[in-house]
């Protein structure tokens, strides 16, 4: 199986670290022309900088997905740039280092802010994208959501585990939606992956008896990584899954 993106257009929100850089480079590596956004802007530049080394550029833009207006300009100026835009991973989320906490204790900014990042954001980019790929009658939307939104938060944090939750529930939603126009729209539902500060630190949180039981829960006995999940994106981004949609794919090592 020979998989290569060239002459597409790639977004891929959350590039800056973790899964969404593992997923920008590795798009960038097989022909796409990538714009990945972040807010975190040195992120970025660090992204910017592995992909150069691998002599496949991506375009990198400060964008917060929770503003709909950034989101459209993205879009508008990937499209200014490019004139297309085949495929969009929305990756960016996170639980914003927040912990987990009794629901009493919650704020409502705390809530709000969650799903803010990890639902609206996918809301308004798949909103920003949708005119143009319904012109090209083609396009490709992978979500990146969480074995929280299938199960429970190993975090504890209600906001997330609803927000991913409700991320698999539009995936289904918009894949009905804009199949007619020849666009999927997958996701993906991540087990746990060392990826980011957030993530090493919750592994170190665990202890090592925690981190041995987590390991033993899984079939394979071993953590996944930013490429396990990248691998999932270029097959729901590629021709091989011209008829899957609506679908959630959990990459777990097996639970």
């Amino acid at each position: 199986m020979q998989i290569r993106f060239d002459g597409q257009t790639a977004i891929v929100t959350g590039a800056a670290q973790g899964l969404g850089r593992a997923i920008a480079l590795r798009l960038a590596g097989l022909g796409a022309a990538v714009v990945g956004c972040d807010v975190n802007e040195a992120g970025l530049r660090e992204t910017a900088r592995l992909a150069d080394e691998q002599s496949t550029p991506v375009a990198t833009r400060v964008v917060d997905v929770t503003d709909r207006d950034a989101v459209q300009a993205m879009v508008g100026a990937a499209l200014d740039a490019r004139g297309r835009v085949d495929v969009l991973v929305n990756d960016a989320g996170g639980v914003l280092g927040q912990v987990g906490r009794p629901i009493e204790e919650v704020s409502e900014a705390d809530w709000r802010a969650i799903v803010a990042v990890n639902l609206d954001g996918v809301f308004y980019c798949s909103q920003a994208v949708a005119p143009a790929m319904k012109a090209a009658r083609y396009g490709r939307i992978v979500n990146i959501s969480s074995g929280a939104g299938l199960g429970v938060s190993l975090t504890g944090i209600q906001a997330y585990a609803s927000a991913k939750a409700g991320q698999i529930g539009l995936t289904r939603q918009l894949a009905h939606e804009l199949g007619p126009w020849g666009i999927t729209v997958n996701n993906i539902a991540p087990g746990f992956v060392r990826s980011n500060p957030t993530t090493e630190k919750q592994w170190q949180s665990y202890g090592e008896d925690g981190q041995r039981r987590l390991v033993e829960n899984i079939a394979l006995r071993r953590l996944g990584s930013p490429d396990d999940i990248a691998s999932g994106v270029v097959f729901f981004a590629s021709e091989f899954a011209g008829w899957v949609t609506g679908q959630t794919l959990a990459i777990d090592g097996g639970k």
